[in-house]
Parts: structure tokens; sequence; C-alpha cells
């Protein structure tokens, strides 16, 4: 594939999603150097209450289209007591069960859930598809590398393993590289090769996020260099040479310069919350749309749904989240303008 395809997609518009971000808990049971969203302590510790989940959607009511739920990677794992403080608070014997719960609220208030959880199993997978309007988790890189050392869920085989579960299951899946964690230039060839391996098996993928590595205070990997704009162009520009076209590149425009990516075949900006910081990086802030705008032009800035219009087409979605995407949706796929609606 040419490079010039990818400048050529991108030139016609490009994507963003209004979303919320809705961390369900921070306790996880990996311990990556660079991460400053896993819960230190007992003290650090949360679950989000339902009460403290429906005034945050109902502050983006009419505005947002896009709930993202994340979590810490299967908490049940990191805590012999996070199973009965989840049940005690919840009422509900795990974070699947309970993030399905606040799927289903999600729905009723207009949005569209997109759940991005850590490993799950084909089973937890099967569980939440029909509540989804799309799942994600982040490949990160293949490598083994010593900020994953203390880090079983960031296995390569479980994270692969994952993504291609989500095939067999007809899911829209969103997955990406970290950069500039230890990774090499063949390494993030590799990590890119395969997933474009699991995308001609399943035709799933339908974006690969290239996100930089932001040093986090008080983690191991607090003095480590993040990488530069020239190393963000080339892993851009690698991953539009290997990727097919019909997968989009992300790049997010709060750790990015995001229009000279663009120039290189980027073309989504991912999900940009009005009332919610980017709990992952919350020492860097979303911009506005009308920023946005300005940050790319003269390229066209379009919203999205959560699932790209290629799976709405496909009728990936199911009977549960029919009317949103009915209501939502254009005759292109992409979000409705304002004069539509």
């Amino acid at each position: 594939m040419s490079r010039s395809r990818g400048v050529q997609m991108s030139s016609k518009y490009v994507t963003f999603s209004r979303n919320v971000f809705i961390p369900v808990t921070n306790v996880c049971r990996n311990a990556c150097a660079y991460c400053g969203f896993r819960a230190m302590s007992k003290e650090d510790a949360y679950i989000m209450s339902v009460e403290r989940f429906m005034a945050i959607i109902r502050s983006v009511k009419g505005r947002a289209t896009e709930a993202l739920f994340t979590s810490g990677d299967s908490p049940e794992l990191a805590d012999t007591r996070f199973r009965d403080w989840i049940r005690r608070t919840t009422g509900f014997s795990s974070t699947v069960e309970y993030t399905k719960e606040l799927c289903k609220l999600a729905i009723k208030e207009g949005l569209l859930p997109h759940c991005n959880l850590g490993i799950l199993s084909y089973d937890e997978l099967e569980e939440l598809r029909p509540l989804n309007a799309s799942m994600g988790l982040m490949l990160e890189t293949t490598a083994d590398v010593e900020a994953h050392r203390h880090s079983p869920g960031k296995a390569p085989e479980l994270r692969l393993e994952m993504i291609a579960n989500a095939g067999e299951l007809k899911i829209p899946f969103t997955t990406g590289l970290l950069i500039g964690i230890g990774e090499k230039p063949e390494d993030r060839i590799n990590s890119l090769e395969l997933l474009k391996s699991l995308y001609d098996e399943y035709r799933h993928i339908q974006e690969v996020i290239i996100q930089p590595f932001v040093p986090k205070q008080y983690t191991p990997m607090c003095k480590a260099k993040p990488p530069d704009l020239e190393l963000m162009k080339d892993v851009v520009r690698t991953a539009r040479a290997i990727l097919p076209d019909e997968i989009a590149i992300q790049v997010p425009p709060n750790l990015t310069s995001p229009k000279e990516l663009i120039e290189l075949g980027a073309s989504d900006l991912g999900g940009i919350s009005e009332k919610t910081i980017d709990y992952i990086n919350p020492e860097s802030p979303w911009p506005s749309e009308t920023e946005l705008r300005e940050m790319i032009a003269p390229f066209v800035l379009r919203e999205r749904l959560p699932i790209y219009p290629e799976f709405i087409n496909r009728g990936w979605y199911s009977k549960e989240i029919r009317p949103l995407i009915e209501r939502y949706a254009d005759e292109e796929g992409l979000r409705k303008r304002r004069t539509d609606r």
C-alpha cells in the first residue's frame, strides 16, 4: 500500500466522537511503569456509584453520543477483597456485571456504550456485545518491555487472543499502539503487521490508535523521555503503509500535533469530552470542538458515532442499540449535523 493513499483518505474529512468518560474502577492487577490511572493504595481505590454515573451522563444529554467505559484490568484478580467490595457497594458480583447495568442505563439516557475494560474472556465479550456499539483494547506492543514486567494483563498473546475473539463475535473494535515505552522500531512494525493479519481474518478493527507515552509523576517512568513529533510522524507513516485503508488511524489531539499527523494518513481524533477529563492522561486537557477545527484546518472535521459507518452498513449492531443508531446516524453513517435534527 502506498503512503499517498492514506493521505488521500484523510483529505476527505477527519472524524471525532463526542463522548463522556466513565472510569468504572481504578483497581487493576497490572503495575505498568508509566501508569497514573491505577489505584496506588486502598485509599485511592474507587468504584463509581450509580448516582455519580447518572449525574455525569445526564450532564451531556443531547450533546454526546458515546459513553466510554474504562476500568483497571481484571480488578477481581488484583485484590481478593474486590469481589466482596463490588457486591457490597453495587449489588453485582463483578466489574463486567456492574458495567453491563451501567451500559443499560446509558442506552436509556441516549448514549451508545463503548467498553474498554482490559482483558475479557470470550464469554464476557459475548455478554457485553449487545449493549455496546463497539469495544476496545490497546495492544500497546508485542515487545517484552521492562515497563510491563509487573503487568500480567499486558502479555501480548492475551491481548491478541482477545482481539481475535472480538473478531469472531463481529464486534467493531478499537485497538492501538503505545509509543515510547521501550519498544523498538521493529516491534512497532511487528505489532502493526499482527493487527493487519487479524483484520484480514475478521474484518472487525475499525481504528488503530497511535498514542504517545506521557510521563506521569510518582511512576517509575516519570523521568523517561516521551516520543517526539518526528518519531510519531514516522509511526503514523509506517502504520498507514501497513494497515488497510479501511482501518482509520487515530491520534489523540490532547497528546499530539494532529494536523502534521493527518497529513501523513491519520484520519481520526478519538473521543472528546466536554464534561469529563481524560482519566488516563489527566494533565492533558481535551481541546474543544472549535479548537479542534482550528488545529486541523484546512482539513474538514466531522463527528462520528463510536461505531464506524462501515459497520453500520454491515449491520454489526444489536436490536438494543438500533434505535439510537437510527436516531444519530446520517445517510453516510456519521453523526447527523445539527441542522438535520
